[in-house]
């Protein structure tokens, strides 16, 4: 039988099987990665006429496990703020704002009583620009010492993360994508190896038994095994475990140190930074709070600073709170401007990146999986499925266009 193959006219036949194997498990777990994140929006016609990314198309639900498997583990909310050190944002916002009080100023008298605000003498504009100076960097100073002490009170830490990730689905893509870089690679290319292994099984059993199931049979398991394979030598065994002169470990949990570099480096640049804070003060579920905060600091500026044209304007209680709401809401419109500043918030982002580091380090390999499993767990039999089809499909047409449907 050997010796009638090895000199069959048509050997390259049977010599394809295992490449043929092999690009079969490449193909499918390269097409389950796809899968897996693209594309970001849904293509096709809804509901079941198209696809899209298994972790695009469950963003709220992926990012809600994000929180709760992996950053609730590493640090609280007030851990988190502390670490941001309120008083370098206090001086920030300071930095920022205290030259523009003059025009901040001038927008909200104008706005309230222009007429008496151009009549004003320079001299008392100067003694209101210089009042507010004075009182502003205490004011901003007592703002930020009850932020930090009532920071829960302001922050929904869950919604500020799932909220970000929702509207940046390319974003929670790359939370996945940067800490298991090497791992998806692996992933694709084990299935070129391990599918040419299978690939000379399954040349065997042809050559002895060429019945027309065997190919797309072979197919099946090839584009089944590769997935599976790939997916335990990623995350199993959990902990080290000798074997001879070799240490085995899932790869992906050897590479602990390493992941926690580049995913910290990502969460503290774009999810968890002050900007993201302050601005999810401002806009988020507790924003009426934060807004109420801001007015009663507030308060004391209109009180004390502004007590020149109030007297000029003399129209009683209803001028005064007036001009509260007015400085309260030009204080929250402005709040966010002293956080355009990148490189501000890229020196506090380091300083909670440490942290954040360090813990991940500590993380026990149980905990530590969580980062990188639920992208695969969420529907790991339905991308095993769709490699199985595919390897299917793929004996099929070798079957036909190979070997001519025997």
């Amino acid at each position: 039988m050997l010796e009638t193959i090895f000199h069959h006219p048509d050997l390259w036949k049977y010599v394809s099987i295992p490449f043929v194997a092999g690009f079969v498990g490449w193909g499918t777990n390269w097409a389950a990665i796809q899968l897996t994140f693209l594309p970001i929006e849904f293509v096709g016609r809804k509901p079941y006429l198209g696809w899209q990314g298994i972790i695009p198309s469950k963003a709220e639900r992926m990012a809600g496990i994000f929180v709760d498997s992996t950053m609730v583990k590493l640090g609280t909310l007030p851990e988190l703020f502390e670490q941001m050190e309120p008083a370098k944002i206090a001086a920030q916002i300071e930095k920022i704002i205290i030259p523009r009080l003059p025009k901040y100023t001038d927008e909200i008298v104008l706005r309230e009583n222009p007429t008496v605000w151009r009549r004003t003498p320079n001299v008392v504009k100067q003694a209101i620009y210089e009042r507010i100076r004075e009182a502003f960097p205490q004011l901003v100073h007592n703002l930020m010492a009850e932020a930090n002490e009532h920071i829960e009170e302001l922050i929904d830490f869950k919604f500020m993360i799932t909220d970000r990730l929702v509207h940046d689905r390319a974003l929670l893509n790359r939370l996945f994508l940067e800490s298991g870089d090497k791992e998806f690679k692996f992933i694709v290319r084990s299935g070129l190896y391990f599918g040419f292994l299978f690939g000379l099984v399954q040349l065997a059993v042809w050559i002895f038994y060429p019945a027309w199931w065997v190919l797309p049979a072979f197919g099946l398991a090839v584009g089944w095994a590769t997935n599976w394979i790939a997916l335990n030598i990623i995350f199993r065994p959990l902990h080290p475990k000798k074997l001879g002169p070799w240490t085995l470990q899932g790869l992906f949990l050897k590479r602990q140190r390493e992941v926690a570099v580049s995913w910290c480096s990502l969460v503290t640049r774009e999810i968890v930074s002050v900007r993201s804070m302050i601005y999810s003060m401002i806009n988020g579920p507790y924003a009426d709070n934060t807004r109420a905060l801001i007015k009663k600091h507030m308060e004391p500026i209109v009180r004390e600073a502004m007590d020149p044209l109030l007297t000029q304007i003399a129209v009683g209680n209803d001028s005064f709170e007036e001009m509260r709401n007015l400085v309260g809401e030009k204080s929250i419109a402005v709040s966010t401007e002293p956080f355009d500043d990148w490189h501000f918030n890229r020196e506090r982002g380091q300083v909670v990146e440490r942290l954040l580091r360090q813990r991940m380090e500590e993380l026990p390999s149980e905990e530590f999986q969580d980062l990188l499993r639920p992208c695969f767990q969420e529907d790991e039999l339905l991308l095993i499925l769709v490699g199985a089809a595919l390897g299917f499909l793929a004996g099929l047409a070798q079957l036909f266009f190979v070997f001519g449907g025997v």
